[in-house]
């Protein structure tokens, strides 16, 4: 039971570093410091915080994995991650991309994803 928080707690982590690395520089205009920054800069700010992803998600992956004595197999891990994925993704745009609407067909979506998440876990 440890294995799988600790697995769980580090895909969250991961998932908002990559949220930010793969999404955050679309507010960057916004900023005035960065408004500027041409694409070559953007690429080398969005690697620096996915280091920080790759940090805690190969440790996730690592611990979890029920051939290190984790939890988890490949399909469970990877299931898992997509879930943490969209949940971070969707706190993220709504916290910060208020103009981009949940609508009903996300949530039916997010819905089909915890079906998957079901069958994937089932025996």
């Amino acid at each position: 039971m440890k294995k799988a928080i600790l697995t769980i707690g580090l895909l969250i982590l991961s998932n908002v570093f990559m949220t930010f690395a793969w999404y955050g520089h679309l507010k960057f205009k916004q900023m005035s410091w960065f408004s500027n920054l041409g694409l070559v800069s953007i690429i080398l700010i969005s690697w620096g915080v996915a280091l920080f992803e790759y940090s805690a998600q190969v440790p996730a992956n690592r611990i979890g994995f029920i051939g290190n004595g984790g939890p988890f197999n490949l399909w469970q891990l990877k299931v898992i991650q997509e879930v943490i994925t969209l949940v971070v993704f969707t706190a993220f745009t709504i916290f910060f991309f208020k103009e981009e609407p949940f609508k009903t067909n996300h949530f039916i979506g997010f819905g089909f994803l915890i079906l998957a998440v079901y069958f994937i876990f089932k025996k």
